[in-house]
Formats: C-alpha cells, structure tokens, sequence
C-alpha cells in the first residue's frame, strides 16, 4: 500500500469517529428530547416510572443558560472559559459530552457539579492541556504535503479510546491497518470476519 493511499485510509477512519461520536450525540439529544417532551406532558406531581431517571438539576441550569443565545461566543455566556473562547455557546455541551465519552468518564472527573466554573480538580487543568496539545498537532498535521489534502485530524479518541489515560499500544503483532509488521511470521489464527 503506498503512503497516499494509506493516509486516505487513515483520514477516512478519523473521518469514521467523528461521524460516530456525531451520530452518537445526535442519537443521545433526539433520545432526551423525547424524554423531556412526554416529561413535560405528564403531572408534575408523578414519580418517574422505573428504569427512567429525571435529569440532573445542575444540567437543566447550563441549558437554560444557553437557551437563546446559542450563537454568542462561549465565554459570554459561561463563566471560566479558556480553551472553547469563540466558540458559539450551543457547542459548549457537545462538545463537553464528546470529551466524557472519548475517555469514557463523567463531567465530575473534571468539573464540581453546580460550580462548573471552579478549577479545583487537577483533571480540569489537564483537559485543557490535552485540548491545545490535539489542536497544535492537528495544525501540524496540515503542514505534512503528503497528507495534507487528505485533512487529517486528531482527537480525544486517537488515543484515549474510551479510557481516562491514554492507551497509544496496540496488541502484540498487530499494525492499524491489521497488515503483519514487517518481518513477522504468519499469523496461525484464521482472518476474522
């Protein structure tokens, strides 16, 4: 396989887990909408029915924080905001939520519910680190000629893979694009399917 053939390969799987966590998010917001909506047609006064869980008021306060002003740059409707500034205010939560799934972990690993604002957990802090580290290696990424048209991109998931701490190994022998490492012998397992 030559090298702009394997780059494609390799922008078109990062291609395949933005479009993923997309699909994934726009599935979780439809699925919530629909909750919200027989929520709001059933009495107040009526306990959740089993296996529903009613949603957490710290949540509710950040969307009716956003409400109309979805398009105003982050920083103007959220207090503490460092590495989204600029970025319109109605992005903030998926983004945060493409963040919790990429390392498989809640908000409260990096924020204080109720006070997202705080910068009490270290864990915060580095998010923000790994954040400007993904963006300056996605800028470099866009000055390598033989990839560059390809437009390849890094993020969370590159390395974290639904994991707190990054995992950049692969098993024993294997290669990405599941070829044998040069100079391996045979595999003895039948290809799987």
């Amino acid at each position: 396989m030559n090298q702009h053939a394997s780059a494609r390969l390799r922008a078109a799987a990062a291609l395949l887990v933005l479009v993923s966590v997309a699909a994934a998010w726009l599935g979780a917001h439809a699925a919530n909408a629909a909750r919200d909506a027989r929520a709001q047609s059933n009495s107040n006064t009526q306990p959740p029915q089993a296996g529903q869980q009613q949603e957490n008021p710290a949540f509710a306060e950040l969307h009716k924080r956003v409400a109309g002003k979805e398009n105003v740059p982050a920083e103007q409707v959220f207090n503490n905001i460092q590495v989204l500034k600029g970025v319109p205010a109605g992005r903030v939560l998926p983004i945060m939520s493409a963040f919790s799934r990429a390392l498989g972990v809640r908000c409260d690993y990096c924020h204080v519910f109720g006070e997202w604002a705080k910068d009490d957990k270290e864990t915060k802090q580095t998010a923000r680190d790994m954040y400007r580290m993904t963006m300056s290696i996605n800028d470099d990424l866009k000055k390598i000629k033989t990839i560059a048209a390809d437009n390849p991109v890094v993020n969370c998931t590159t390395c974290h893979r639904g994991q707190p701490k990054p995992n950049s190994s692969l098993p024993q022998g294997q290669r990405p694009d599941g070829a044998r490492p040069q100079g391996a012998p045979p595999s003895t397992q039948p290809p799987s399917n």
